[in-house]
């Protein structure tokens, strides 16, 4: 196996491993807002969450951060139940901000909070601190966040389709659902333990 191969896939494996399905389901709480006419959007702001997520994991890297672990861990799924928040609030005003600054703002900081609950663990491997390994895993998250979204656009696009329902409806139902999740994901990772 290439190192190329190695880092990619292990970016690959990053966000679409089960086990760590926070990644995933940030992708998709972000993703039900859009549809098919809208993807250079959903793209747009999907990539700016990779550059989020290779910020920090070059901060990381560079030991400039200075986040305990415990506080990333609980970070992570408030970002998710923030952007379903905003789905919710998007859908009652029927109005989305999609060329606004602070969407991509915010969608950068929350993509380099979940890259620090990688760092340490990339650390370990990527043990020279070198940046092409750290470019090399970024292309594998890409890759696996764009198999998200363009999954999430397919399935939006079927649905629609075959069930006359609002759109309004489904991004309420995927957000409760994304808040619930996270919800548990906090008392998993509540930090005030002890």
């Amino acid at each position: 196996m290439t190192d190329f191969q190695f880092y990619f896939e292990l970016g690959l494996w990053h966000v679409l491993d089960w086990n760590a399905y926070d990644h995933v389901l940030f992708i998709v709480v972000l993703c039900i807002m859009y549809s098919l006419a809208t993807w250079k959007r959903l793209l747009a702001l999907v990539t700016v969450f990779t550059v989020g997520h290779t910020i920090s994991l070059f901060l990381s890297g560079q030991g400039l951060t200075l986040v305990d672990a415990k506080w990333i861990e609980f970070l992570i799924p408030l970002t998710i139940m923030a952007t379903a928040l905003a789905n919710m609030m998007w859908v009652w005003k029927s109005s989305r901000p999609d060329n606004t600054v602070w969407l991509y703002i915010i969608t950068l900081f929350f993509g380099v909070i979940h890259g620090f609950g990688f760092g340490r663990y990339f650390n370990q491997i990527n043990d020279e601190q070198a940046l092409l390994p750290l470019l090399e895993f970024a292309l594998g998250i890409e890759t696996a966040q764009l198999v998200v979204v363009l999954v999430m656009l397919l399935l939006g696009y079927l649905f629609y389709k075959i069930f006359p329902i609002k759109k309004q409806f489904s991004v309420l139902m995927v957000s409760s659902i994304a808040i619930l999740a996270s919800l548990l994901m906090l008392i998993e990772n509540w930090p005030f333990k002890d």
